[in-house]
Parts: C-alpha cells; structure tokens; sequence
C-alpha cells in the first residue's frame, strides 16, 4: 500500500512538472526569429506598362506597444493585407519594403512585380518574436493596375496582457511623392 501511494505521488509530481515547465514562456533571446516566406506567391508579372495606374501606399505596422511604462512593452503579431478587391482584373504590386521606427529598411518581400487574380488576397506576417520593426514600424507598397482598382491595404494586430487577448487594425493610406 506504501508503495502504491508513493509512485502515485511520484506520477503526479511528474504530471505536475510537466505541465509548469511546458507552460514557461521562453524569453525574446531564447526563441531565434525566423522570417517566414511562404506566403511568398510564385507569379510573377511584367514589369508596369507606361499606360497603368501607379501608386503608393504607407501602412504602419505596430509590432510592439508601450505597456504602463515606456520600458515596458508587449510584443505582437502584425499580419500585413493586401487585398484585390476587383471582381474581373489584376492587382500587380511591384514593392512590398518593411521599414523599423527609425525609417531603416528591415525587409523587402518581393524582388520582381508579383499580381493578385481578381478577389485574391495575400498576408505578410510578423513573427511576435520579430522586434526589429519596433513600436513604430511600416511598409511601403507600390502597385499599379491597367484599370482604376480600388483594392485594401490593411495591418491586424494581435497581442495579450495576461489572460486578456487584444486586436486592432490600422489602413494604409495613399503617398504622394513630390
């Protein structure tokens, strides 16, 4: 009976560690960041025909946010969207650049002019491990269409405080270069 009770105890101490230490968060320094591309479409367009409507588009990007103090902040995951919203023609976009607070360039997704098939759309993620954009990140994207398009160009933000779970959006806004 001694016995019986003994590795009981054992087993449950067991579950028990298992549980605690499969529960720890491992520290930003602990997880590598790794930049996943398969969101990545392998289509590539031509390059942008003189007669096609070309713009530009600034989307911030918020992948950490000030937490009750400047020095402490919460990471988050940023889903970048660009959305063709055409129910018959293409969204070509030439450059999707990722920018830090600091205006540095972090990333460009794309090398060569990409196009979105009418409805489609696609997502670029950052990893809540990725701190190199900052509070203050953004993206640049240029596009361009051979008919007047009207697609979206949005950011998700998820995050938690404790149990608490969060989300917001931000829109891109067109830029015009002078």
């Amino acid at each position: 009976m001694k016995n019986r009770k003994f590795s009981g105890g054992i087993c449950l101490f067991c579950i028990l560690a298992i549980t605690v230490f499969s529960c720890r968060q491992k520290s930003a320094e602990e997880v590598p960041v790794e930049i996943l591309d398969n969101h990545t479409l392998n289509r590539k367009a031509n390059t942008a025909s003189n007669n096609a409507f070309k713009r530009q588009v600034y989307v911030p990007i918020y992948s950490d946010i000030y937490n009750q103090t400047r020095d402490s902040r919460t990471l988050l995951t940023a889903t970048l969207s660009i959305r063709n919203t055409s129910l018959k023609d293409s969204l070509f976009v030439s450059k999707i650049d990722y920018y830090n607070t600091e205006g540095d360039l972090v990333r460009s997704y794309i090398d060569s002019p990409i196009y979105l098939t009418p409805m489609e759309t696609i997502d670029y993620v950052i990893e809540q491990q990725d701190t190199s954009g900052g509070s203050g990140a953004n993206f640049m994207i240029d596009w361009y269409s051979k008919k007047k398009l009207n697609p979206l160009f949005q950011a998700v933000m998820v995050g938690g405080l404790g149990a608490q779970a969060f989300s917001f959006t931000t829109e891109g806004i067109e830029v015009f270069e002078e």
